[in-house]
C-alpha cells in the first residue's frame, strides 16, 4: 500500500526542521485537514487561512488588488502571492496555496470548470502548477488538495527544478 503524501511530508519536514503553512481558496481548509489528519503535525504545522473571497485574499494575505484585477483569483501570479502571504503571516517556512474553479459554474473559455493553480514558496525558490480536474466539485477540492500534498512532497524530495 501506497503511502499518502500528508504521511510522507512530516518527517521530511522534521528532519529539516521546517514547518508549512497553508493558503487555501477553493479546497476550503481540505489541505490543513489532511495535514492535521496526522499525529504529532502540530510540530511542522502552524495554520492555514482560508482566503475564499478577494477581500480576504488580499486582507489576510496580501495579495495585491492589481493581481486579481490583472489576472484573477485563479491564476499562477494569486497562488504565489497567496503563498507569499501565508509564509509571512504564520512564520513558517514553506506555504502551499490553492485557487481553483471547483465548479458545477463558474468557469469560462479560458478558464474552465476544475482549472486549479497551486503555489509553492520555500526559502530557496517559487514555484506554481497547473491543473484542470475533470471531477464534480468534491472531487476537483480532493484532486487539488492531493496535488498541493505531492507538490509539497515533491519539494522535500528534491524533485523541482
Amino acid at each position: 500500500m501506497e503511502l499518502s503524501p500528508q504521511i510522507l511530508i512530516g518527517p521530511l519536514l522534521r528532519q529539516r526542521h521546517f514547518s508549512i503553512a497553508t493558503a487555501e481558496s477553493c479546497t476550503g481548509g481540505l489541505i490543513a485537514d489532511l495535514i492535521t489528519n496526522v499525529p504529532g503535525s502540530s510540530e511542522y504545522f502552524p495554520g492555514g487561512i482560508v482566503a475564499y473571497a478577494y477581500e480576504a485574499k488580499v486582507s489576510l494575505l496580501g495579495v495585491s488588488w492589481d493581481t486579481l484585477h490583472t489576472t484573477g483569483a485563479v491564476s499562477q501570479e494569486t497562488v504565489i502571492e497567496m503563498a507569499r502571504g501565508a509564509r509571512k503571516a504564520l512564520n513558517a517556512d514553506l506555504a502551499i496555496s490553492v485557487s481553483g474553479i471547483a465548479g458545477p459554474g463558474g468557469g469560462m473559455p479560458e478558464k474552465p470548470v476544475g482549472s486549479t493553480w497551486i503555489g509553492l514558496v520555500a526559502p530557496d525558490g517559487e514555484w506554481a502548477r497547473h491543473f484542470i480536474w475533470q471531477g464534480d466539485r468534491v472531487q476537483n477540492k480532493q484532486y487539488s488538495s492531493e496535488a498541493a500534498l505531492q507538490f509539497v512532497l515533491d519539494y522535500l524530495e528534491g524533485k523541482l527544478t
